[in-house]
């Protein structure tokens, strides 16, 4: 499974920004997808939202009700739209394919200023 991911860049705080990701290879529309966000320097990854296959979502509590997270099954491609950015969201967001073992895409930067 190869996972590209799109999206990001710089914007003010308040401001929106959209990320997708595409899986191919050997997918399935089953399996759930997610974005993960890994702060400036640092290792470890915080899951930011998922996604099943029936289009169900899920979110932590830092962006609940300002991102939203959809799939479209037919491209194995998941959206994560971001509004009202904050400074502390500021990061790599890296996708994730959820299967029998974990698959990574390359990461995209958000930089929200203040």
């Amino acid at each position: 499974v190869q996972l590209q991911a799109s999206g990001g860049g710089l914007v003010r705080a308040g401001g929106s920004l959209s990320l997708s990701c595409t899986a191919t290879g050997s997918v399935s529309s089953r399996s759930a997808m997610a974005w993960y966000w890994q702060p400036p320097e640092k290792q470890q990854r915080a899951l930011v939202a998922v996604i099943s296959s029936d289009g169900r979502a899920a979110y932590s509590s830092s962006v609940r009700g300002r991102f939203t997270l959809s799939r479209d099954n037919a491209t194995n491609t998941i959206y994560l739209q971001m509004n009202n950015l904050k400074p502390e969201d500021t990061g790599v967001y890296l996708c994730n394919y959820v299967s029998a073992r974990a698959y990574w895409g390359q990461g995209t930067l958000v930089t929200v200023s203040s």
